[in-house]
C-alpha cells in the first residue's frame, strides 16, 4: 500500500523568537537543523518515489537535511501551494506583544480559529483552499498510482492536509498541533483512504 509522510519544517529563527512568520523567508535555527536530521534518522531505510516541499527555504532546507541524513533519493517538487499560511500584517511581530496590543483572546482567534483571518492575511480555511486542491491533484494522484510520497511543509499547510486525512471538522482542527520535525506516517489505499497512521516522535 502506498505511504504518505508529512513533516513540518524544523524550528525556524522566528519560531524561536516567538514571532509570526507566515510567508517571510527565515532560516532554521541550529535546533531546527537537528530536528530535521532526527526526522531523517527516523526515515532511514524508507524509500520515496517523490518529495514535495514549499517555496520557502525553511521547508526546503529541512527536506535537504532529511535526505542527506536518511539517504533518500527522490525527485523534489517545490510549490507555493504548500507554503505556510500568510499572517499578513502580523508577520514579523512578537506574539506576546501582539497579544498585549490586541488582547490574548483576539490573537488566539487569529492563530487557532478555522475561518477568521488576521489583518491582511489568511485563515486556516484560506490556507486549506490553496493547499488542498494541490494535494488532491498532485500528491493524491501519486498515491493512487501506488507511489510513496514525502511532503515537507509547514504547520498550517500540514494542518489542512491532516484535517482532510483524519476527517476533522472545523472545531476539532482548532486544537490540532503539528510538531516541528516529527514525521507523520500514513498508510493509504489506492483511493487515498487512510488505513493506518503513525507518529515517529
Amino acid at each position: 500500500m502506498p505511504r504518505l509522510v508529512l513533516v513540518r519544517h524544523g524550528q525556524s529563527l522566528w519560531n524561536l523568537q516567538n514571532r509570526f512568520t507566515g510567508w517571510v523567508d527565515v532560516p532554521l535555527t541550529a535546533t531546527g537543523e537537528d530536528e530535521a536530521r532526527r526526522a531523517g534518522e527516523r526515515l532511514r531505510g524508507s524509500t520515496f518515489d517523490v518529495a514535495y516541499t514549499s517555496a520557502l527555504s525553511r521547508a526546503q532546507e529541512t527536506l535537504r537535511l532529511i535526505v542527506e541524513t536518511s539517504g533518500i533519493v527522490a525527485p523534489v517538487i517545490r510549490d507555493a501551494a504548500l507554503n505556510e499560511r500568510d499572517y499578513g500584517d502580523l508577520a514579523g511581530l512578537d506574539k506576546a506583544a501582539t497579544a498585549a496590543r490586541y488582547g490574548a483572546e483576539q490573537v488566539h482567534v487569529w492563530r487557532r480559529s478555522f475561518d477568521v483571518a488576521p489583518p491582511g492575511g489568511e485563515s486556516l480555511k484560506d490556507t486549506a483552499a490553496r493547499t488542498l486542491p494541490f494535494f488532491e491533484r498532485a500528491v493524491l494522484e501519486d498515491i493512487r498510482a501506488g507511489r510513496d510520497v514525502l511532503v515537507v511543509a509547514h504547520g498550517n499547510s500540514n494542518r489542512s492536509i491532516v484535517m482532510r486525512l483524519d476527517g476533522l471538522d472545523e472545531q476539532a482542527v482548532t486544537s490540532l498541533e503539528i510538531a516541528t520535525g516529527v514525521p507523520l506516517v500514513y498508510e493509504l489505499d489506492s483511493t487515498g483512504a487512510v488505513l493506518a497512521k503513525d507518529v515517529l516522535s
